[in-house]
């Protein structure tokens, strides 16, 4: 094989043999429509659609008209599709975009007023013509409907769209398997109405996975410090028609070898494989797809695996592309607008020494960079496919806001990517065309794991969550004794509309985003505060419903909580469908 690399030029090599690249992209943020704009709030949905949305959707659009299929996988969390299907959000978008062009303009003034050099200058001149772009993107190539625009490629068979756990609850800790469910059947229901279609795969929550075991929290929560038998999350997954996930690599690396899977679903011992199979489970590659079981064969599904090596050269920020002192800094920002003009110039240098940004620079580097990782895959694929005689299988998942946000010039890296796999004859593909093409067979039961620190529950579970997670589960629990006390109940009017905010409540105070953005400390006093909320309005809720199951009537303090959660939290239409409470003599 013979390869010749331009300074600014895509790769020019061609492999032989069908071999294929998932790249995975995890398209998640937790509600924040009505619960303030910035720093923490609705601002965060604009801000990645703005820099990363619409240009991997505009990127999506360039490659299928260059007829090239750009084979991405998108893990739509279904909270995130409220917020971008919501009616309130088009008018959101435009007044994030026009305010943010004015504070370009307004910076140029000042700018200009103090003197400052017209590199900076033509930045904010850049910023002010990018937001206004921006704008007329969303609106006139995309109709202000960012969801439609997703659906129309994945309807078109460029692109696949998967779902998540409904509000990204952090399904492992969940202490009951009717929350896992909840979290996994409401998923499927908002994926078909928005998308048409039941989605084949799912993105574990934080590739978070708990196998079928008797758990236990070991929090002071006594209804669960008690073992009992679990199930495990694949089964979960498999009973709402999921076929396949992604884990991380330690997870399959601390996996355990069962057996070999043929293709009608039978067993076989690992005794009774073939050579390649045996293999397989002997060396458990990430390079490989597995089939996820328990170790009874009961349940089980496909899972793809983090290439943790080849995806760290692409979202590490020290050692890594987006550390390249030629991309746009993420930290340093300007004091009166918060906009970026500079440069990462050295990823140890103080923020006094960063020099101002070149976009032209950031444009050719992109360039190189994506020649450079297109040809790491391609020696990959080669080597791998030399050794063992089979097709490799690359995953490569990541956050989507990587592309755009994180690294704001990531969408034109990947668009370069794509652009240079399909030159050298390896295809994109989506990870339902892999599990087509290329089926596991290979069976393993899976560790408990995550793809956070150290591959486990810390970052979650963590001492300065662990507070939250007490008051999780008592609500789990609270929630499970309102519904067994009146199970054989016929829900009236306003217990049936106050069951559907209590249980908007409680998913999402469930979600993996709060104890998160604690543990780590990048938003803790909002993510306490929105979790505190959220378990205070469900308890609320729940009060209320139980005076109303005993004949009572919603008093003032009732109403008031109810509307507020109504008109802050309107989303998921169908969760009490989904738990089968429905509603005697519904309103019309």
């Amino acid at each position: 094989m013979a390869f010749v690399v331009s300074s600014r030029s895509i790769l020019a090599l061609r492999y032989d043999g069908p071999h294929m690249v998932n790249i995975v992209l995890h398209t998640h943020l937790p509600w924040v429509l009505n619960h303030g704009a910035w720093p923490h709030g609705s601002d965060w949905v604009c801000e990645a659609t703005a820099e990363c949305y619409l240009p991997l959707l505009d990127m999506c659009r360039r490659l299928v008209h260059d007829g090239i299929t750009p084979g991405i996988t998108f893990t739509m969390s279904p909270v995130l599709a409220e917020q971008l299907a919501h009616p309130a959000y088009p008018a959101l978008f435009s007044d994030y975009c026009t305010s943010h062009a004015q504070l370009a303009r307004a910076d140029h003034q000042h700018l200009s007023q103090e003197g400052a050099p017209q590199e900076q200058l033509a930045l904010a001149e850049y910023w002010e013509r990018w937001y206004l772009q921006k704008l007329d993107e969303f609106t006139n190539n995309h109709g202000s409907d960012i969801i439609a625009s997703f659906r129309e490629l994945a309807d078109a068979g460029a692109i696949e769209i998967i779902t998540c756990g409904a509000t990204h609850g952090y399904l492992p800790l969940l202490a009951e398997d009717a929350s896992v469910r909840l979290q996994v059947a409401l998923a499927q229901r908002v994926h078909h109405r928005h998308f048409g279609r039941r989605p084949s795969g799912m993105w574990m929550p934080e590739c978070a996975y708990r196998p079928a075991y008797p758990w236990r929290t070991l929090l002071p929560v006594a209804p669960y410090a008690t073992a009992r038998p679990r199930l495990g999350v694949e089964t979960v997954l498999n009973d709402y028609g999921m076929r396949y996930t992604v884990v991380d690599e330690a997870s399959i690396a601390g996996s355990t070898p069962i057996a070999m899977r043929r293709p009608d679903g039978t067993y076989l011992a690992i005794d009774e494989a073939d050579a390649v199979t045996r293999s397989m489970l002997d060396e458990r590659s990430a390079l490989d797809a597995f089939w996820a079981g328990d170790p009874l064969h009961r349940k089980g599904m496909g899972v793809f695996a983090r290439s943790m090596s080849i995806a760290l050269q692409v979202w590490s920020g020290q050692t890594g592309y987006p550390g390249d002192p030629d991309y746009l800094d993420f930290h340093k920002k300007f004091f009166k607008s918060s906009l970026r003009y500079w440069r990462v110039t050295d990823v140890k240098a103080d923020m006094a020494h960063k020099d101002y940004y070149r976009p032209e620079w950031a444009v050719g580097k992109a360039q190189e960079h994506a020649a450079h990782f297109v040809s790491i895959l391609g020696a990959t694929i080669n080597h791998r496919s030399g050794v063992t005689g089979r097709m490799p299988t690359v995953c490569l998942p990541f956050d989507t806001e990587l592309f755009g946000h994180w690294w704001f010039e990531g969408p034109v890296f990947l668009e370069h990517v794509l652009r240079g796999l399909a030159a050298a004859g390896i295809q994109a593909s989506t990870l339902e065309t892999s599990m087509s093409v290329n089926p596991p067979t290979a069976v393993v039961a899976l560790p408990e794991s995550s793809w956070g620190r150290n591959g486990n529950h810390d970052v979650w579970m963590h001492s300065s969550t662990q507070w939250m997670w007490e008051r999780e589960y008592r609500l789990e629990h609270r929630v499970r004794m309102l519904f067994e006390k009146h199970s054989q109940r016929q829900w009236s009017a306003d217990e049936h509309r106050v069951l559907g905010a209590m249980m908007r409540e409680v998913v999402l105070a469930q979600a993996s985003d709060w104890p998160f953005l604690v543990s780590t400390g990048s938003a803790a006093e909002y993510a306490s505060m929105r979790f505190h909320n959220h378990v205070e309005d469900a308890l609320a809720l729940a009060d209320a419903c139980e005076r109303l199951a005993g004949g009572g009537i919603l008093t003032d303090a009732d109403e008031a909580v109810l509307v507020g959660v109504e008109q802050r939290d309107a989303l998921f239409p169908e969760i009490l469908d989904v738990l089968g409470i429905h509603e005697v003599n519904p309103r019309v």
